[in-house]
């Protein structure tokens, strides 16, 4: 008998609605071929770090910040939990900290993954969100290079009302 090309699915949250749509997706593949999702969302203390070495953080506001991307992600988690009971899908999570990319590409692996989601982030346009843009891109440059699975990129226009017609 032939294994399935994927039973785990690893999707990345960041809060941005690319990744809101990447988690939908993941919803409707679970729905569709039955495989287990499982949605991380990642605390990027290196870079944390890094802008605490810099002196362009002080280490109480890098602490501060850092508690509050967690409050975030926790939240994120929870509203991506609540998207999947919506579907009847059960979605399980997991926060990390480090390095974005690193610690994707080591959740898929632990769960062996045969498939990491991630949100399209190609039509950022505000000047606000450059920024995360950039930072965003390259994570999901390193994790492309990096996993040992395949990788898809999330950039159905529709994938939202899809997901509320299932």
């Amino acid at each position: 008998m032939i294994k399935p090309l994927f039973q785990n699915v690893l999707v990345l949250v960041n809060g941005s609605e690319s990744s809101i749509h990447a988690v939908q997706y993941g919803i409707l593949m679970s729905k569709l071929y039955h495989c287990n999702l499982k949605a991380v969302y990642v605390v990027d203390t290196a870079t944390l770090k890094q802008l605490t070495l810099s002196k362009f953080f002080v280490a109480d506001e890098s602490s501060e910040y850092e508690e509050s991307l967690t409050h975030d992600g926790k939240r994120y988690l929870d509203y991506v939990v609540n998207l999947g009971k919506a579907k009847n899908v059960k979605i399980e999570t997991e926060l990390r900290q480090g390095t974005v990319w690193y610690e994707v590409v080591a959740a898929a692996e632990e769960m062996r993954a045969g498939l990491i989601l991630l949100g399209d982030y190609s039509s950022v346009t505000t000047d606000r969100a450059v920024v995360k843009h950039d930072a965003v891109s390259s994570a999901n440059r390193e994790i492309l290079r990096n996993a040992r699975c395949s990788v898809l990129v999330v950039k159905e226009q529709n994938v939202e009302q899809l997901y509320k017609l299932v």
